[in-house]
């Protein structure tokens, strides 16, 4: 699905790897390793300094941005959503491309486990994890291929930040989405990744399972930092 080839990008030097179709990777390291900015190259809020990144065997560059940005859908740490209601932010993306139907809005609700009684609410009263879901919703309405998940939970507190990690995993089975996410919480790595990307000093470290990963680092590099 997406192939990196001695691609660099400050502080990022000289990646190589492939995320493969339905792949739940996830991306750690220290903070400031450049895990946002490689997440960011995957839907083109930041385009390589050198090297080349392949979206389904074609340059992404070839692809449009809006039609990259459909597909390839992103959630942020902060729910960055529009003035108005939830309804106004989940009908934004499809009705580019004249795809909202008016039973969209329920259907997308009751996949983020909120009422549909939401739908007319205003964004400024929900809570911040009603914020989050109904991001994640508004994502999910452009039917995305891949999500893209930039600490979508440490904002949030330990029992809310559980309840989005269960709707994310429910998601991610129900329509065979392929994930990237970067989290710092290793125990939410281990629930919701397959594969880990460990990035450090602006390289690729270490890339494979997450449970090995984990528990038997092959690099020195690793084990520093799983026992900081």
């Amino acid at each position: 699905m997406f192939r990196f080839e001695h691609v660099s990008q400050q502080p990022l030097e000289d990646l190589n790897f492939t995320i493969e179709k339905k792949d739940q990777v996830i991306l750690f390291g220290p903070s400031g390793a450049g895990k946002s900015t490689l997440l960011f190259l995957l839907n083109r809020l930041n385009d390589p300094e050198k090297g080349t990144i392949y979206f389904k065997d074609a340059p992404i560059s070839e692809h449009p941005v809006t039609e990259l940005r459909k597909k390839v859908g992103l959630v942020l740490q902060a729910p960055n959503l529009f003035p108005g209601t939830v309804l106004d932010n989940l009908k934004y993306g499809p009705s580019l491309f004249g795809e909202w139907q008016e039973e969209d809005g329920r259907r997308l609700l009751d996949y983020v486990q909120l009422p549909s009684s939401y739908l007319e609410r205003n964004v400024d009263q929900l809570s911040g994890g009603e914020k989050q879901r109904v991001s994640l919703a508004r994502t999910l309405a452009n039917s995305p291929d891949v999500l893209l998940l930039d600490e979508p939970t440490s904002a949030l507190d330990y029992r809310t930040a559980e309840e989005i990690e269960e709707v994310l995993e429910g998601l991610i089975q129900e329509h065979e989405l392929t994930m990237v996410m970067v989290t710092h919480n290793l125990n939410q790595a281990r629930r919701l990744g397959t594969r880990g990307l460990f990035v450090a000093d602006g390289k690729l470290q270490e890339d494979g399972t997450i449970p090995e990963m984990l528990e038997n680092p092959e690099t020195e590099r690793l084990r520093e930092f799983l026992e900081q």
